[in-house]
């Protein structure tokens, strides 16, 4: 019987819209319960059941998230989209390095997070958090596979950071409580954040790209050497800096701002854009409308999840006209169809806990399309 040849792998990504067709979905294999660090404090109710516990979530857990995840697979492949899964190490095991050691590391469920494609690049972010210092070894298979299939492709990672003690405040999270977070939007008002200038670091799902810019959000993951690391690294593009005011969790930008189309900005309503000092007024000029996102439908996370219920705007575009929702988020899904597109809602909430909804999920590989400069007006 004749062996198929895999499909020549072609890297190529500038924006969150054009039409998709080559895509990494996380898996929840082999995740384990984060443990808190210097960078973030995790908090569980009572009701989770989770509290002081350490090593692989439950079985159950695990099973549950995963049917969502493969779920969101055979949804993409069966619109034509060619779909990679990562490599689980086995993440139950400390994190040691000179600097410091943590007792786990967390899993491979959230792509995003880890890789940023750009253009023919995919760049390994240097990533923020002692327990995910590693994860970009799950992900590793997947691109020695695309180097030696596209000779164009670009491979590249960040300087891989220290992680010591001088690279995080101090106490940062003395005086929080679980029923307090103001005290950190407080905190993120004036862009005081956890993580020191020591080293550059960042997370990869801090930027969002729209052609030759990208937006990239200042907060716990990614900091003002990160942002001008990045700078240096895509000489390129324009990097633009935004920080959110009012913000309680100041991770990850695509809960905060989401392009969904040339001219059409989603935002956060509850955490208002500050964009750097002359950038203000950048959306206007250049025509784009701004629409406040709609309401959650849920007003707080489940037990197991410590996430915002902001991941209401954590949805994947398949194209202009085309989006995967998480199927229990009726406001947004109800507004994106007004917005004029097809909403193929899915249930997803189970997957939530490994690492956000289906855009931290996914990592694109390869979309239609070219670099645009869709804000010219600067």
């Amino acid at each position: 019987m004749k062996t198929l040849a895999p499909p020549r792998t072609i890297v190529n990504s500038w924006n969150e819209w054009d039409p998709l067709r080559h895509v990494i979905v996380g898996v929840a294999t082999k995740g384990c319960i984060p443990v808190s660090e210097p960078a973030v404090e995790y908090s569980f109710p009572p009701e989770s059941g989770m509290l002081g516990r350490r090593g692989y979530w439950p079985e159950e857990g695990i099973a549950r998230a995963n049917e969502e995840l493969d779920n969101l697979a055979r949804i993409l492949r069966g619109r034509g989209i060619r779909v990679d899964r990562p490599t689980p190490i086995e993440f139950n095991q400390p994190v040691i390095t000179p600097d410091f050691e943590h007792p786990s590391m967390i899993g491979c469920m959230p792509a995003r997070d880890v890789l940023l494609t750009v253009g023919s690049e995919i760049l390994e972010a240097t990533m923020s958090q002692r327990a995910r210092w590693f994860e970009y070894l799950a992900y590793r298979p997947l691109l020695m596979e695309y180097f030696e299939s596209d000779p164009e492709m670009r491979w590249s990672s960040a300087p891989r950071p220290r992680l010591g003690a001088s690279s995080y405040k101090a106490g940062y999270f003395d005086d929080i409580t679980v029923s307090d977070f103001s005290r950190i939007a407080s905190k993120a008002d004036v862009q005081d954040y956890v993580t020191t200038e020591v080293e550059p670091l960042f997370d990869a799902a801090d930027a969002t790209r729209c052609g030759r810019d990208i937006f990239v959000q200042h907060g716990f993951t990614t900091n003002l050497r990160g942002i001008d690391w990045l700078r240096r690294h895509f000489p390129e593009h324009r990097i633009h800096r935004v920080n959110f005011r009012n913000d309680p969790d100041p991770v990850h930008i695509d809960c905060s701002l989401v392009p969904l189309r040339p001219g059409l900005m989603l935002a956060n309503p509850a955490r208002p854009i500050v964009m750097e000092p002359g950038k203000e007024g950048l959306f206007q000029r250049n025509g784009w409308e701004v629409v406040m996102a709609a309401r959650p439908a849920h007003s707080r996370p489940q037990p197991t999840c410590y996430y915002s219920i902001w991941l209401s705007m954590n949805f994947l575009t398949l194209d202009p006209k085309t989006v995967i929702t998480e199927e229990t988020e009726v406001y947004q899904n109800e507004q994106l169809s007004k917005l004029g597109f097809e909403v193929i809602p899915i249930p997803f909430r189970h997957a939530y806990p490994f690492g956000g909804s289906i855009h931290c999920a996914t990592a694109d590989v390869y979309r239609e399309g070219t670099c645009e400069d869709l804000f010219p007006r600067q």
